[in-house]
């Protein structure tokens, strides 16, 4: 064998369709490394924004309930109409109890209307009655015993 001396100056006599293929396959290596290489980073942003998501999402689904979070403007609307309502609740509790609700209010003067026009029913039957008892004495020629504010008990 012959001793070969390889130098800088030793030249190697290559096609160069060899030195275009071994271009072409080193920039397609370094392409497809650097493609991996973003995947990478996007799955690995993809999980550290997923894993903040369920941090997140697990604080909410425990303070949520408890109120540490806030509301929402439907649940605050709605916290004062029950506080409202619960106000007039208490007002007319307050009232009823006092016998002075508008219903018994009302009730209270239909009845008051009704037994003065019962009185008043009962004082014309009254007289009318004692009036026919006294056309009965007159016709019957019956001792008159009563006068016109007796009553005619048993008749």
């Amino acid at each position: 064998m012959s001793d070969a001396k390889i130098s800088e100056d030793t030249v190697i006599a290559t096609p160069l369709r060899n030195i275009i293929s071994i271009i072409a396959a080193v920039a397609v290596g370094t392409w497809a490394y650097f493609g991996v290489i973003e995947r990478l980073n996007q799955i690995e942003t993809n999980i550290t924004l997923m894993q903040n998501d369920v941090v997140e999402n697990t604080n909410f689904r425990i303070k949520w309930p408890r109120g540490e979070m806030g509301s929402l403007p439907a649940d605050s609307e709605q916290f004062m109409l029950i506080e409202h309502l619960a106000g007039e609740l208490e007002k007319l509790t307050k009232e009823i109890e006092g016998g002075q609700a508008p219903f018994d209010q009302q009730q209270k003067l239909q009845i008051e209307f009704m037994m003065e026009r019962i009185k008043g029913l009962e004082d014309q039957h009254e007289k009318m009655q004692n009036s026919i008892m006294d056309l009965i004495h007159q016709l019957g020629n019956v001792p008159n015993i009563s006068n016109k504010e007796s009553s005619h008990a048993g008749h």
